[in-house]
């Protein structure tokens, strides 16, 4: 399943509101400490989607570091765009991670939060990532590691199946599809990269609410596409994601753990 050209404008509010503070916003913290201090340069985001990288990665960089932020999705880089239009020193440009539309040699360290995953053919994502960077540039990106050590998304995942038992929506299959380390690390070392660092990185889950954190799960996230196309309605889907969440978390707060495979490569001659 891709989900590269979904349409994300129905969805990018409650992503970013029900989501992004609960498992976006931690991981962002963590990966923005792993790019390196520069004075000068350029830094390219790929797929920062609403901007929850972005807002962090632009205040820790030097004045006289440009950055790029880039998304295959119009929707989601208008909304980021609109959301951080008081943060200056943002370039905005939508781009497919797997077509680059910049020069080679571009960029002194490249970050993606959460995007990798999505891209079909990763090799082709690798290979541009690498024809853009300059050599002894810094990669930081993160991917989703297993659904079983995601219980929010396993429960979101089993609950969404079990309204249709015939057809259940694939979609977080997708995101959890890409935690294989040597697979990783097979992918870097073959298009270019050396002083490769992958790390297993659990932090906590902590939502206002189940509901909150089951909403963002079902209406802020691609799956809802799925149900949407087998003629089914979210409310009492997000109202059986919210029980079984709060089941096993609690209902106010909502507790639990959440666990992102971390990679940094350095970029060599090839």
């Amino acid at each position: 399943m891709s989900v590269s050209h979904t349409d994300y404008s129905a969805i990018c509010e409650l992503f970013d509101r029900c989501l992004g503070p609960v498992m976006f916003e931690p991981y962002a913290a963590d990966l923005v400490c792993r790019l390196p201090k520069l004075a000068n340069g350029s830094v390219l985001e790929m797929a920062c989607g609403s901007g929850i990288l972005t807002e962090q990665l632009r205040p820790y960089l030097t004045p006289g570091v440009s950055l790029i932020a880039t998304d295959i999705s119009q929707a989601m880089l208008d909304y980021a765009r609109t959301k951080l239009h008081k943060l200056e020193g943002i370039d905005w440009q939508q781009a497919d991670i797997a077509n680059l539309p910049f020069p080679d040699a571009s960029f002194d360290a490249v970050a993606c939060q959460f995007g990798l995953m999505f891209v079909q053919d990763k090799h082709a994502a690798f290979q541009e990532i690498r024809r853009v960077m300059v050599e002894g540039g810094w990669l930081a990106f993160n991917v989703w590691d297993r659904i079983e050590d995601n219980p929010q998304n396993l429960i979101a995942h089993e609950t969404i199946g079990q309204f249709f038992p015939e057809n259940p929506p694939k979609f977080f299959e997708v995101p959890h599809g890409f935690h294989d380390v040597d697979l990783l690390r097979t992918l870097l070392s073959a298009n270019g990269f050396d002083q490769i660092q992958i790390e297993a990185v659990p932090l906590a889950v902590y939502s206002d609410t189940a509901k909150s954190l089951a909403t963002g799960l079902v209406e802020g996230a691609p799956v809802i596409a799925e149900i949407q196309e087998r003629g089914g309605s979210s409310e009492p889907i997000v109202e059986a994601v919210a029980a079984a969440l709060a089941q096993a978390g609690g209902e106010a707060p909502f507790r639990s753990t959440m666990q992102a495979i971390v990679v940094t490569a350095r970029a060599v001659n090839v």
